[in-house]
């Protein structure tokens, strides 16, 4: 039986903030999670409202959100806090697979969701994950996302397909070969890792061009690469982009 490598005793706990409007649903997060060496669990919050002051107050390192809350929703919330220099890292609470306010979330700049029925174990790691940078979508939710948010046609909330594949393909054009490679390579759900090993490259320069890709276009996360390389048409077979 292999044991998981433990976590780093002198790494600082990740604090974490819980908003979401049913007391009982806060309180459930409070006791699984609070189990967790690594985590401190800083404040909750019942509203969207309330997040700006609780984040300004509590500083923690991620929040988890809930989408739908009566006064300010976590939409709102996220895309406010998102805006703000050092933001926190958000990810979005939700009972739908492809609920179209949790792609909103996310090109808004959290950095993925957890269903609110996820096992406590994952959720913990979900907020390892994005505290470390990394996204919170498995590959095929990723796609399922993807593919949902380029649909045409009332409601979707993004616009025309054909202007949003233009817009993307001229961003992309601005990239180098290699920074091209490494972002597909994120469309696909690959981890830094991954990336290093499939281009024969090491990590450290794999998040370097991950960085540099982030702040060409004003990024704030991986998924939101995902989604620009899926508009320009990166992550057909071809992988060029083309029609």
């Amino acid at each position: 039986m292999t044991t998981p490598p433990a976590e780093d005793p002198a790494a600082p706990p990740v604090r974490l903030l819980i908003v979401d409007d049913d007391p009982l649903v806060r309180a459930g997060l409070t006791f699984m999670l609070g189990g967790a060496e690594d985590l401190a669990i800083v404040g909750e919050g019942a509203d969207g409202s309330e997040v700006p002051d609780l984040v300004d107050r509590l500083r923690p390192d991620v929040v988890l959100m809930d989408i739908r809350m009566p006064t300010v929703d976590g939409l709102s919330a996220t895309e406010t806090l998102r805006a703000r220099p050092g933001a926190p890292e958000i990810i979005v609470l939700t009972t739908f697979h492809a609920d179209e306010h949790v792609l909103r979330a996310i090109r808004a700049g959290a950095a993925g969701f957890v269903l609110k029925d996820t096992p406590p174990a994952q959720i913990v790691d979900a907020v390892r994950r994005v505290a470390s940078g990394d996204p919170v979508l498995s590959p095929a939710v990723t796609r399922r996302l993807m593919d949902h948010a380029a649909g045409t046609g009332p409601g979707n909330g993004w616009g025309d397909r054909a202007d949003r594949t233009d817009r993307a393909r001229q961003r992309i054009a601005a990239l180098g070969e290699r920074e091209r490679e490494v972002a597909t390579a994120v469309g696909r759900g690959r981890s830094n890792a991954e990336i290093a090993g499939e281009l024969y490259l090491s990590v450290a320069t794999v998040k370097t061009q991950v960085s540099r890709i982030l702040a060409r276009f004003g990024l704030n996360n991986r998924v939101q690469i995902a989604l620009l390389v899926h508009d320009a048409g990166l992550l057909d077979d071809g992988g060029d982009g083309t029609p």
